[in-house]
């Protein structure tokens, strides 16, 4: 990875690597902001309703925005995208704190929430998009390890941090911090090209507002066209099938597991930030391994073999931490879940950009978006229901034996082809 690095002669590429990996740090110590939150406002109580209700808002947009974000981001200059997206999101993040201090409800935080993710649709299809105008293809497994492994590092670290800080500051402290991570990716993005006109007049502006608000014909065929590409290729249709699971994997696990943690551990956020650290270096040295040795792998027999082993990993950790409630073992089991889920993540981008023509990058990723996330709020609405009935630990089980037998169905249905 370190010669990927030392061959880049363009630095468009590495200013929108740290671009993301700075603004991706602020949005983990956001999210420990969020769960501190939602954990005072419960009296303080682990409430796995109360963090899925403020945390769909985050996931809510995709619906609603993601359709639409596609088809301009394909029509939009990607570069002015990313960085008037980033602009935006550092000013409402800034007034979640704001707002919070004077009105003492939640409502205004949840609209806040929903626009700043809003943008967010149109920044991540158009990040995905850019890679391969700045990067050779021959190139592109390596640099999708290395934006991937972007989004480790970040996890890792902004979880620690944003951990021990809303523990010790409160959830506030950690929204001012994601806002300026926000304004400082957006300087790093400004400057990815000397002859990239920033410039937004009022002509510009008017003339954009035009192209949103009127809805065309051909805006509308796009948005058809793109749903049907999804389909027609049937390396994109695997891949959508495989991230719809494995998010949805994710989502019933996400509020489960912050609840068992809480409970585990007596903590608010100080472990879940420690844990987030480790499970972060497994998903880095994950996505590092499979970026070197990746070429030489089957793709389809190491996304499953990968899901089983999530699987596997997932239940050896409740198993571990019910019993021992020992956070050296669980450091170990969450390192090692990290390691086996990363490469999922790394082959499925690198395929979409290897299958799809480029035209069709940005509502391709768009859609992917829309797929996975829909699987992660379902399943996360859902585990958060059932653990008013049933034991976090029991849940958790659960999903570790789904992602398993998906995992060597998949691997079986592989060798049969």
């Amino acid at each position: 990875m370190m010669r990927f690095i030392s061959d880049i002669r363009n630095k468009n590429f590495m200013r929108l690597w740290w671009a993301q990996l700075i603004s991706q740090f602020g949005d983990r110590i956001n999210q420990m902001a969020l769960i501190g939150l939602a954990y005072e406002l419960s009296g303080k109580q682990p409430s796995a309703t109360g963090l899925a209700k403020i945390l769909s808002f985050t996931i809510i947009p995709v619906f609603i925005i993601g359709p639409v974000a596609g088809v301009f981001v394909d029509r939009w200059d990607r570069r002015k995208t990313l960085f008037i997206c980033d602009i935006i999101r550092g000013a409402l993040v800034l007034t979640i704190p704001l707002v919070f201090f004077f009105w003492k409800t939640l409502i205004p935080i949840y609209c806040v929430v929903f626009l700043a993710f809003g943008c967010s649709r149109f920044s991540v299809p158009a990040k995905m998009s850019i890679i391969p105008e700045i990067v050779h293809k021959d190139h592109l497994l390596m640099a999708n390890s290395l934006m991937t492994t972007t989004g480790m590092i970040a996890f890792a670290f902004g979880c620690a941090a944003g951990g021990f800080l809303v523990e010790w500051f409160g959830a506030r402290g950690g929204f001012f911090i994601d806002a300026a991570t926000f304004f400082i990716s957006a300087a790093l993005i400004i400057t990815m090209t000397r002859d990239l006109d920033f410039r937004i007049d009022r002509q510009v502006i008017i003339d954009h507002g035009k192209e949103m608000l009127k809805i065309e014909h051909s805006f509308w065929r796009e948005m058809k066209e793109g749903a049907l590409y999804l389909f027609q290729k049937r390396e994109i249709r695997l891949i959508i099938v495989i991230l719809f699971i494995l998010l949805a994997a994710a989502g019933s696990v996400y509020v489960t597991i912050i609840v068992f943690i809480q409970e585990i551990f007596n903590s608010v956020t100080r472990h879940l930030g420690v844990l987030a650290v480790t499970l972060g270096v497994g998903l880095f040295l994950g996505t590092v391994a499979y970026g070197k040795f990746g070429k030489a792998l089957p793709w389809h027999r190491t996304v499953f073999l990968c899901l089983l082993l999530s699987g596997a990993m997932m239940i050896l950790f409740v198993i571990g931490i019910s019993n021992f409630a020992n956070v050296w073992l669980a450091f170990i089991l969450t390192l090692g879940l990290g390691v086996v889920t990363g490469p999922i993540f790394i082959e499925s981008n690198t395929i979409v950009h290897r299958v799809a023509d480029e035209q069709m990058h940005g509502k391709v990723f768009s859609s992917l978006e829309i797929v996975i996330h829909l699987g992660f709020m379902l399943a996360m609405l859902a585990s958060s229901f059932l653990a008013e009935f049933f034991s976090a630990a029991g849940i958790l089980s659960a999903v570790g034996v789904v992602v398993c037998i998906v995992g060597v169905s998949g691997l079986i249905w592989y060798k049969e082809k």
